[in-house]
């Protein structure tokens, strides 16, 4: 039988990514790998991660404070609070904080296993090459778009 999963403000496995903080409150182990939740705060100017896709994951944000820009399959979306997308199999998307204040976000991944290359890529740090960060990738459902 499952465990309910309680988090409140702060708790959850942390996250540091350089000037971004994201907040692990359901993982692969926590839902038998149905779904992850991670609460992520993006510094302003956050570039985000290249375009990509992933073939079997569910990719959703929920926005809760500032505002991200996503790009999806090439059209622009302007995310303030309350804005919700979710990214389905297959399709190409990435995001940024282009704004000069932090932007707040639940990102819900289904099935779970993304939060695995989010850690590895937090212990990494700033100091990989894109070699690494090819292979690190290719080892979870995340494929960067051709170009």
């Amino acid at each position: 039988m499952d465990e309910p999963i309680i988090r409140g403000p702060g708790e959850g496995e942390a996250l540091p990514m350089g000037t971004t903080h994201g907040e692990i409150k359901a993982a692969h182990a926590d839902t038998r790998g149905r779904f992850a939740l991670i609460d992520t705060t993006f510094a302003p100017g956050f570039r985000g991660p290249p375009p990509h896709l992933h073939r079997e994951m569910h990719d959703c944000f929920y926005v809760i404070d500032g505002a991200l820009v996503f790009q999806v399959e090439g059209r622009r979306v302007e995310a303030g609070p309350g804005t919700f997308l979710a990214v389905p199999p297959g399709v190409v998307h990435t995001f940024a904080n282009e704004s000069a204040e932090p932007a707040r976000v639940l990102n819900l991944f289904a099935p779970a296993g993304l939060e695995g290359y989010l850690r590895e890529l937090a212990a990494l740090g700033r100091a990989s090459d894109p070699a690494t960060m090819a292979e690190l990738a290719s080892r979870y459902d995340f494929e960067l778009a051709d170009s």
